[in-house]
C-alpha cells in the first residue's frame, strides 16, 4: 500500500489525500505514506503563515497610506478604512495563538515589505517611518485607526 500511495501522490494528490484520510480514520497508520504526509503538513503550516502575514501586510499598507500620505488622505480615507476592515475581518477568522505568535515575531519583516510597497505607490514622495510605528494589538483591532 505504501508504494501505491507514493505513486498515487505523484499522479493525483487529491485522491492521495482522500486515501490518506481514510487510512487515518481507520487507524491504518502503518500503511500511510509518511514522507509525503509530512511534506503536506509542513506545506499547510507555511500556507497558513503566508496567508496571515499577507493580510497583516495589507493592513499595514493601508494604515501607512491613511496616516502618512496626507495629500491623498481626504480622497482615500474611506477606501483605506474599508480595506483595513476587510483584511482585519479575514485575519480574525484565520488567526490562532500560534499564528499570532508568528506575526509578532515577523512584524518587522512584514512591515518592511509593506513599506516597500507604499514607497512605490507614493513614488517616494512620503517620509514613512523606517520602523513599524504600530504594535500588533493595534493592527488586529478592527476599530483602531491612527489619530
Amino acid at each position: 500500500m505504501m508504494i501505491d500511495l507514493k505513486s498515487l501522490y505523484e499522479l493525483d494528490d487529491a485522491e492521495w489525500l482522500e486515501e490518506t484520510v481514510k487510512l487515518i480514520k481507520n487507524h491504518q497508520f502503518e500503511q500511510l505514506d509518511v514522507e509525503n504526509l509530512i511534506e503536506e503538513l509542513e506545506d499547510l503550516g507555511r500556507e497558513k503563515k503566508n496567508a496571515v502575514a499577507s493580510l497583516l501586510e495589507q493592513i499595514i499598507r493601508h494604515l501607512l497610506l491613511l496616516q502618512y500620505w496626507t495629500s491623498e488622505a481626504e480622497y482615500n480615507a474611506v477606501h483605506q478604512k474599508e480595506e483595513m476592515y476587510t483584511f482585519r475581518v479575514q485575519l480574525r477568522r484565520k488567526i490562532t495563538t500560534n499564528l499570532r505568535n508568528y506575526l509578532e515575531l515577523e512584524l518587522d519583516s512584514i512591515y518592511q515589505d509593506a513599506l516597500g510597497f507604499v514607497k512605490i505607490k507614493t513614488q517616494n514622495s512620503v517620509n514613512f517611518p523606517p520602523e513599524c510605528p504600530y504594535i500588533l494589538e493595534q493592527l488586529l483591532d478592527i476599530d483602531w485607526f491612527p489619530v
